[in-house]
């Protein structure tokens, strides 16, 4: 089977393709799958950069989705045919965090999914959305989660509720849909004016050029009048002043990213005279991800994919990524 992997110490030009040996049948509690698609996420950016340090031979991408070629015995929830998609916790199945690290994450502290089939246990995986392809199901994983996580099991959303996101990347996106399908009302900022009409065409009631209006958190704090009671926060230490000078008194800012980088500056005192709660979070459970599938059946949404690239155009697709003109996910689809 067709297999990328990555040499140490990272780099776009260390990542290669091999034939590998298909693998065998599942154990008991095993599912095989056959991987049809992926998306990226910044996580797997910084792992193929060397940026976070990887085995030597690492497959890469955390998210994976395909159909179920044989199952093991005693495995009831999936059959042959059925459209999976891969966990990020394969671990976490239910219930309050307990992982606070990468060590069991697909394409970080294990094998991730650039590859053509896996045999895996039957709990690290979900259905897929019905309707969906493989990469729309794989844009779930990470990102999707990951908003649905924010807003909704975090940040009990509600309708009428105001949501400020921050750039039109995957995350985003998802949440942009997310809010809007619970009737939130949503600002959206970035550096690009065509993205942001992108985001108003979808709904976003309020967008803001953050390189034109350096101090975007008033700007923000004035148009919902008292403050938004929810920021999806992925920028980090660059962004989170003004993403605490948006928030109402009392309001909630789910801290997601450092896209700006891994540590900084809190304006304390500002944060406490807000009340707001500060709540960091990665991704989440598999439980989660099963009532994430669920709501995108309801609904019918699908994720935004820019562009697709085949597996063996890997390195471009992330090329992609590290210039900043996707917006929502790139995917990749073999």
């Amino acid at each position: 089977m067709k297999t990328v992997t990555l040499r140490s110490p990272g780099g776009l030009d260390q990542l290669s393709i091999s034939d590998r040996a298909t693998p065998g049948e599942p154990a008991a509690g095993e599912i095989r799958v056959a991987l049809h698609g992926s998306s990226l996420n910044y996580h797997d950016l910084g792992i193929v950069t060397g940026n976070m340090p990887s085995d030597d031979g690492r497959i890469p991408l955390a998210d994976g989705a395909g159909v179920v070629e044989s199952v093991g015995a005693g495995v009831t929830e999936f059959a042959v045919g059925d459209m999976v998609v891969s966990c990020f916790f394969p671990d976490w199945q239910d219930g309050t965090p307990t992982i606070g690290d990468f060590s069991r994450t697909p394409g970080d502290g294990i094998d991730g999914f650039a590859r053509e089939q896996v045999v895996l246990p039957a709990t690290a995986f979900t259905h897929a959305p019905k309707g969906y392809d493989a990469v729309e199901a794989a844009a779930i994983t990470t990102a999707g989660l990951t908003a649905w996580r924010a807003l909704i099991v975090d940040g009990k959303l509600k309708a009428g509720d105001t949501v400020l996101l921050l750039g039109t990347g995957g995350v985003s996106i998802w949440a942009l849909q997310i809010a809007k399908l619970m009737g939130a009302t949503v600002a959206i900022t970035s550096s690009s004016d065509e993205k942001l009409a992108r985001a108003e065409a979808m709904g976003a009631d309020f967008t803001l050029n953050y390189r034109e209006d350096p101090e975007w958190g008033q700007k923000v704090l004035d148009w919902a009048g008292r403050g938004v009671d929810h920021v999806v926060e992925v920028g980090g230490p660059g962004t989170l002043a003004q993403s605490i000078k948006a928030v109402r008194v009392g309001g909630h800012i789910s801290l997601i990213g450092v896209l700006t980088g891994a540590s900084g500056e809190v304006p304390t005192a500002a944060l406490m005279s807000k009340q707001a709660r500060l709540q960091g979070l990665i991704v989440g459970s598999r439980r989660e991800q099963q009532d994430f599938v669920r709501a995108l059946e309801t609904s019918g949404i699908k994720p935004v994919v820019d562009r697709r690239f085949p597996l063996d155009q890997l390195a471009d697709a992330f090329r992609m990524q590290q210039g900043g003109e996707h917006f929502g996910k790139i995917g990749i689809e073999w």
